[in-house]
């Protein structure tokens, strides 16, 4: 990749095209994202950019992330760090700042968050499945799995099989979305559609890769 940054989920609304159509987009708040670290295949065995951001009170950090910051870079600790595999490892010094300039109308990226959490959920909210009839001997509960499959052979529940559990709070990836405006007075990005997570939601903008 050769773009990239993170960013917060503000909330969705919509613009209006010069021709007079309505175009829904998510706004989200990126950067600036300053470089802690660079990667190197010598001494890492990869390369790749370690960038930060949301600014954070010192005494929130531990003593590794405030000597980083504070003694060695000398710059504002931020809260969210994430690596990022660029294409050209040399275009980037350590203290450099990526900000929605990068950017620009009409670029197609990828975003990824994780997706709203709802807690332990049954089957009829996680998975879609249809309730049980609501009629005399069907009861007490009309929300339950129902059949968990053959009797005595194999006697036992299949792997796969749809069952209540934790849903949502996933990584999540969108692809191919536009950046319809670059907003550089504000560090704001409009994307074209929704994107995953809450608002207030930290996720990450990439050029796309298809």
């Amino acid at each position: 990749m050769n773009k990239a940054i993170i960013g917060k989920k503000l909330g969705m609304t919509q613009i209006f095209s010069p021709d007079g159509k309505v175009i829904p987009v998510t706004v989200v708040e990126a950067g600036p994202c300053p470089v802690v670290q660079i990667k190197t295949k010598e001494k890492d065995g990869y390369e790749a950019i370690k960038v930060g951001f949301e600014k954070v009170s010192e005494k929130e950090l531990n003593k590794p992330e405030a000597s980083l910051f504070v003694k060695h870079l000398k710059i504002d600790p931020c809260k969210i760090l994430k690596e990022f595999r660029v294409d050209d490892i040399g275009a980037y010094k350590v203290k450099d700042v990526i900000t929605v300039e990068t950017f620009a109308a009409g670029d197609k990226v990828d975003v990824v968050g994780y997706s709203k959490g709802h807690g332990f959920s049954g089957v009829v909210k996680r998975w879609n499945q249809h309730m049980l009839m609501a009629s005399h001997g069907v009861g007490p509960i009309h929300r339950e799995v129902g059949s968990m499959g053959s009797i005595s052979s194999p006697s036992r529940v299949f792997k796969n099989k749809h069952m209540p559990g934790q849903y949502g709070n996933e990584r999540v990836t969108v692809q191919n979305l536009e950046i319809v405006k670059v907003d550089v007075a504000r560090n704001v990005l409009l994307i074209k559609g929704a994107i995953p997570g809450p608002k207030g939601g930290i996720v990450t903008v990439t050029n796309t890769v298809k």
